[in-house]
């Protein structure tokens, strides 16, 4: 068993001078990403809050997340075969990629291609000079759309699922995915939105891949859910959702403090 799990939860700020306290935050101006835990397993913990800029007429939407990458245990040597990216562009964007183990048959490792492809899925939304050379609107506000630049720039041999994941700061929250990794929106501990996983059959889901026979981002399964303040967002690769049931998610998430806390927990 191996999973990547992404926990967000979304904050408001609105009005002339409110900021928003909260302890997973660094700065309103920060775009760092605090890597918190490596253990002999490689366990990774990063927490970060995508800043609300202040607006003196309308609310904004932000996230606050928490993640944690739990490696298969014969994979722990090189980091187990998921891969994700947190970014605090606009309200906030995160994925998560799930390499296909079927590759190490070829002698082929499975994690490359995935790590490549979130690369480049955070360089295309985060990097202000990659950004200038395509419109705001297509590459950083369209989750499909960065699947597509991002798989075109990822020249690694394998393939992923995958699932992208970005707030607008009216709330708006836009997925894209292909395969098998999800995504639940839990409210007031109900969950209130879920994607489905995309299988040509049993553990065949679709994918992203080098090869030329395979899915693109135009079969990407998209979705557009409207948060509300205090909503906790929980993605992750099959792994999480193969081997936890909904309700021990919501169980979990009911008892913790905080983002951070629940991806550890």
């Amino acid at each position: 068993m191996e999973m990547a799990i992404s926990l967000i939860r979304t904050s408001i700020s609105q009005s002339q001078c409110v900021s928003v306290s909260h302890p997973l935050i660094h700065s309103l101006r920060s775009s760092t990403l605090s890597s918190i835990d490596e253990s002999l397993r490689r366990k990774r913990l990063l927490s970060s809050c995508a800043p609300s800029q202040l607006n003196p007429i309308r609310s904004e939407v932000s996230f606050c997340v928490g993640t944690h990458l739990i490696p298969h245990p014969n994979k722990v040597e090189r980091g187990g075969e998921d891969a994700f990216f947190v970014s605090n562009y606009n309200g906030g964007a995160i994925a998560v990629a799930d390499g296909v183990s079927g590759w190490a048959e070829q002698n082929v490792d499975p994690s490359l291609f995935p790590k490549e492809l979130m690369a480049n899925a955070s360089n295309l939304v985060g990097d202000e000079e990659t950004r200038s050379m395509f419109p705001i609107e297509q590459v950083n506000n369209d989750p499909q759309f960065l699947l597509r630049k991002a798989h075109a720039a990822t020249s690694s041999i394998g393939s992923a699922t995958v699932i992208v994941a970005m707030l607008e700061r009216n709330g708006i929250l836009k997925i894209a995915s292909v395969g098998d990794c999800g995504l639940r929106v839990i409210r007031e501990g109900q969950i209130i939105f879920s994607t489905s996983p995309q299988e040509h059959y049993f553990d065949c889901p679709y994918q992203l891949s080098s090869e030329v026979v395979g899915q693109t981002y135009l079969d990407a399964m998209v979705s557009n859910v409207e948060l509300m303040e205090g909503d906790t967002i929980v993605m992750g690769s099959d792994g999480l959702f193969d081997n936890v049931f909904d309700h021990e998610i919501v169980s979990t998430i009911a008892r913790c403090r905080d983002v951070v806390e629940a991806g550890i927990s």
